[in-house]
């Protein structure tokens, strides 16, 4: 590795070809900007595309900024909006003070790590336009994304000490092998090469292109990280389960054919449409063999057995393969080995709360036809959280469920939501979860968005058993943030939980900072309605019980 005094050549960033040098930290290959704050103090604000403007298709990288797509500007920050809905109409909040610190995480979800030469991805659906989680220009940089992230978290746990943090799911794309190590590896600090297939390198030289093996940072050895299972990690594009002819695809030489509609019956089955590949020889990563079946040139890739696709169950033991901690990231060997991916942890042994871990994806063997994103408990799941539920009820313990599906939403996308063919309604789920007071908080993502919801208690007369539920963003669409939730004691002994959207703060010039440009323009392009930052606290009732457990605990906020 060059040593810290030597530059690089960063030669893609907004959509054009520029040349720029900097130094790099002996760490970390691509560091982060000196800078490091909250969306609380500074935002990210997309700059409207002209009106003149030309409009393009997503694939039309290098158009991109010279027609005013993916530009962007910093902002004032966004204050925290205090909410109220689980307390009674009568709570007056003035003269509260937050008195004690207890717990700090942060969590990101929807990473989805991409190997943009796989020859087993839906490009076709998304590269004209249509659904943007099929193709845009970021599934260039999603590595690159992460690494920025990681070296985010590390900069913020020195000024505010972080107790752990957690990833709530499709942390890979497509369920690939190479996804799921790119990604481990990430937090590891390993050496990356997010380059599949053959080498590949469009722009001779290091550090100076996509392709290019990186350092990655890694996350601060003090701080331990959990894992949560997605639909993504386990499924063919998080939709459907993979039969024999698309798990040959990932591994082949071939690009997939599908259908036109793959949401309709047989969608998977038929061989219309070849869904096209990145070429990664290429600077922008242009899309190759793409088109109807009858029209279009047969494309031969390089194949790579490390794309092969992985099950539930090869994909949780590969956590077992980590140098950071702690090994496993909190899925038990045993039941990793059949595919149970549930656990429960408390992070901090001088505070009485509980983390659940939940895996409220379909399973791999589900044999329905329709999109695999649904919210999903069988009776075994359900069985086992209802057990740790009661143990940490019983034990004077506050709650925080961690899993990748929301629950309760009153609008929601269909195949987003409950599956309505589960053997237990998401009515009996939700009920049983009000009968918990010591339940403070469901932490999701899946759907990409930056959403609070209020369970409120189905009893007036016992605010206390309401809960909060905070839906993150993905790291791969814009705004591209993760979150962090600091829990936090009050002097009239409710707790607050402030809920806090971050941006990485990347480099001027970097991949990471070129990630973020691309994620605005196909934001811009695909017109989709901005999702926006939120951050808030969430003020919860707690138990007279719980409320003389904790007066003594946490760790006094400076005021």
């Amino acid at each position: 590795m060059k040593n810290a005094s030597q530059g690089f050549s960063l030669l893609i960033a907004s959509g054009l070809v520029l040349v720029l040098n900097f130094s790099y930290a002996q760490k970390a290959s691509y560091p982060i900007d000196k800078k490091v704050v909250t969306t609380v103090e500074r935002m990210v604000n997309p700059v409207p595309v002209p009106l003149t403007a030309a409009k393009i298709f997503p694939y039309e990288i290098s158009k991109y900024s010279q027609n005013g797509y993916g530009k962007w500007e910093f902002g004032k920050g966004l204050p925290y909006e205090k909410r109220l809905d689980l307390m009674p109409d009568s709570y007056a909040a003035i003269s509260v003070r937050n008195t004690a610190k207890l717990l700090n995480f942060f969590a990101m979800t929807d990473i989805h790590i991409t190997d943009k030469e796989s020859p087993a991805q839906a490009i076709y659906f998304g590269f004209k336009g249509g659904i943007i989680s099929a193709y845009s220009g970021i599934m260039l940089y999603t590595t690159h994304v992460l690494d920025a992230a990681v070296q985010t978290v590390n900069a913020l746990h020195k000024t505010n000490p972080i107790d752990f943090g957690i990833s709530l799911g499709d942390d890979a794309n497509n369920s690939q092998y190479n996804e799921t190590r790119w990604f481990i590896d990430i937090l590891d600090g390993k050496l990356i090469n997010p380059d599949s297939g053959l080498k590949d390198d469009p722009i001779p030289g290091t550090h100076n292109d996509y392709q290019d093996e990186f350092q990655a940072a890694g996350l601060d050895k003090s701080i331990p990280w959990y894992q949560a299972v997605g639909n993504h990690d386990h499924n063919w594009m998080g939709c459907f389960p993979k039969d024999d002819y698309i798990q040959k695809s990932y591994i082949g030489d071939s690009i997939i054919k599908m259908g036109k509609n793959i949401f309709a019956p047989g969608g998977t089955t038929e061989r219309t449409l070849y869904m096209g590949v990145m070429d990664g020889r290429t600077i922008y990563g242009d899309i190759i063999g793409i088109g109807p079946v009858s029209t279009t040139k047969p494309v031969i890739i390089a194949a790579d057995p490390n794309r092969r696709s992985l099950s539930s169950i090869g994909w949780s033991n590969e956590f077992f393969n980590t140098t950071s901690n702690p090994v496993g990231h909190g899925f038990d060997k045993a039941d990793a080995a059949r595919g149970f991916a549930c656990y429960a942890f408390e992070p901090k042994p001088d505070v009485p709360l509980k983390v659940i871990v939940l895996d409220d994806t379909q399973k791999d063997g589900d044999p329905s036809k329709d999109v695999h994103g649904h919210s999903f408990l069988d009776q075994e799941r359900y069985n086992w959280l209802v057990k740790e539920l009661d143990k940490g009820q019983a034990e004077g313990k506050l709650m925080v469920i961690a899993a990748h599906i929301p629950i309760g939403l009153k609008s929601v996308d269909p195949e987003l939501g409950w599956d309505p063919n589960a053997p237990l309604s998401e009515a009996t789920l939700v009920a049983k979860l009000h009968t918990y007071p010591n339940l403070i908080l469901w932490v999701a993502g899946h759907r990409h968005l930056n959403t609070v919801t209020a369970l409120k208690s189905p009893d007036t007369t016992h605010p206390e058993l309401g809960f909060w539920e905070v839906e993150t963003p993905s790291l791969r669409e814009f705004p591209q943030q993760f979150r962090t939730f600091n829990i936090v004691r009050n002097s009239d002994n409710t707790i607050s939980i402030f809920a806090t959207d971050i941006d990485p703060a990347v480099q001027e010039g970097s991949f990471a900072a070129a990630s973020c440009s691309y994620a605005i323009a196909a934001y811009e392009i695909f017109k989709m309605e901005p999702i926006g930052s939120y951050n808030a606290e969430l003020v919860k009732q707690l138990t007279p019980e719980m409320q003389l457990k904790i007066r003594n605990y946490g760790i006094p906020v400076n005021k």
